[in-house]
């Protein structure tokens, strides 16, 4: 049973950590805990604070060789999803931000994403090339049901007959049915669905305002039955928590439909590796020092690995263990089964927005 003692209802991360590129610190001191405690006030009300944002471009060259995509596109900065390991919180740094309770709770959102793709899209110069949504944060995070930016870059792409690909952990996706059914009945689309657990109570407190698991097993199944090639994340497998499940997450998966399934071992990039620690010592206070131990032994030792390679894979037994599950289930569970390569053939005759008759 997992021990719980959060302090911060609803959210991953239990404190904000000093931004590395800011010279000023922040700190909640305990004289002023102490005055809001007699004045019946709030230290901290824990709201979720969406910021607009106007950027100039919107598709990003991935430069990193072992991520598996050569281009991306991030609707939203920083995730309410809150998910405690996401390698994507240091990112928010470059912002001015916190990677802790800053990245779930201050969403930068950018308004003009579709009209941008759209632009980019129809240059002479662009050859068709699969751009993913959610390289970095989740486009099917909470506030994407009012704003629908997901929806309409969907559309974009429908519109042009380009390739995308989806990362998500939200079943919100099946909103966009419709336009993925036309996707693929051309081949434009692929999504990637993030299960790391089969637990409920494991995902309440890794990923805590996201679907649960029932909704996501769902959503891979709905996807599926509609002919939409659906691979599954394992991902991250983090020792001692959910390590064991690799097997039966893998057959469940395959069962549903999923065509393909990957993994990668959790890391702790920079910040993360303070906002891991601190929030498993307050979750698992029992098994804390086991979990990061493991962790630490399967990046030589460090909690942070930014090794290209290295750094996703991990080395050492533990992480030996872990590819030898995963191969392990891929023959059984997926030996017939293949994801087809995204169509890059038709854009270039919908570059008007219509299709070209010579």
């Amino acid at each position: 049973m997992l021990e719980r003692t959060k302090n911060i209802k609803g959210r991953g991360a239990q404190k904000n950590v000093h931004n590395r590129f800011l010279q000023d610190t922040h700190e909640t001191r305990s004289d002023f805990l102490e005055y809001c405690h007699k004045e019946g006030e709030e230290a901290d009300k824990n709201k979720t604070q969406y910021i607009n944002t106007f950027p100039k471009t919107i598709v990003n060259k991935v430069q990193s060789p072992d991520v598996g995509m050569e281009y991306s596109l991030n609707p939203y900065q920083g995730c309410e999803h809150g998910c405690i390991y996401c390698y994507a919180r240091v990112t928010h740094e470059y912002w001015g931000f916190s990677a802790g309770l800053d990245f779930e709770r201050k969403i930068l959102v950018k308004r003009n994403a579709a009209e941008l793709l759209e632009e980019k899209i129809k240059k002479k110069n662009w050859q068709a090339c699969p751009i993913i949504l959610s390289g970095n944060t989740d486009c099917y995070q909470p506030v994407e049901k009012e704003l629908e930016i997901t929806r309409s870059l969907l559309k974009v792409f429908l519109k042009y007959k380009h390739p995308v690909g989806i990362i998500t952990k939200n079943a919100l996706i099946l909103r966009d049915l419709d336009l993925l059914k036309e996707l693929a009945k051309d081949n434009l689309v692929s999504v990637n669905i993030s299960i790391t657990s089969l637990s409920e109570e494991t995902r309440r407190v890794l990923e805590p305002r996201t679907a649960t698991i029932k909704k996501r097993l769902e959503t891979v199944q709905t996807l599926a039955e509609n002919g939409i090639p659906v691979n599954v994340m394992l991902a991250p497998i983090i020792p001692s928590i959910n390590s064991h499940e690799i097997l039966p997450m893998a057959k469940k998966v395959a069962e549903l439909g999923a065509t393909s399934i990957g993994y990668t071992i959790v890391r702790l990039n920079g910040a993360i590796g303070e906002i891991f620690s601190d929030w498993i010592h307050k979750t698992m206070p029992d098994k804390a020092e086991k979990v990061l131990n493991q962790i630490a032994s399967c990046h030589g030792g460090t909690l942070n690995d930014s090794r290209y390679g290295n750094r996703m894979r991990g080395e050492g037994k533990i992480a030996e263990q872990i590819h030898n599950l995963i191969k392990l289930a891929r023959l059984k569970y997926f030996k017939n089964k293949k994801t087809p390569k995204l169509n890059r053939t038709l854009h270039e005759k919908y570059k008007s927005g219509q299709y070209s008759l010579f």
